[in-house]
């Protein structure tokens, strides 16, 4: 069997913070909750698609510090360019934003980024060929 990504897990330090963000700006639902012996866990996922991938959270974490220079980030698409400014605008007045919104050459789209409570950057994108306008598939880019 081929192996496929199901889940990104992420230690982090303030957990109810992070699930409250994944939930505002991804729009995740919690599908499963417990404590391990260790810290709290909990997975989140998009409506109706928690059979193909989950965020877990981990509790008890340390918070990140990239720097400014490091461009490794969450990515989710949005299904518009205003859904990206939107969201930019949000985090710009929760003084979140990282990545004002830009327009990138394909396949690139547009974006802009967002850092969640632990320190974590998440990008919003439109365009990508992985994502809702997409100008091409992914398949032309081989």
């Amino acid at each position: 069997m081929k192996p496929q990504l199901t889940h990104i897990a992420l230690h982090v330090k303030n957990i109810d913070s992070s699930v409250l963000f994944y939930q505002k700006y991804c729009q995740l639902e919690i599908i499963h909750r417990r404590h391990n012996k260790h810290s709290e866990v909990i997975w989140l996922a998009e409506f109706g698609r928690a059979q193909e991938w989950v965020l877990v959270l981990l509790g008890g974490g340390e918070k990140c510090n990239q720097s400014s220079t490091d461009f490794g980030h969450l990515g989710f698409a949005v299904a518009t360019k205003s859904e990206v400014d939107q969201i930019a605008l949000m985090a710009k007045q929760q003084g979140i934003l990282i990545w004002p919104p830009v327009q990138e050459p394909f396949p690139v789209g547009y974006y802009c980024g967002v850092v969640d409570p632990n320190g974590n950057y998440v990008e919003f994108s439109y365009g990508q060929p992985l994502g809702p306008g997409a100008e091409i598939s992914i398949e032309q880019l081989k």
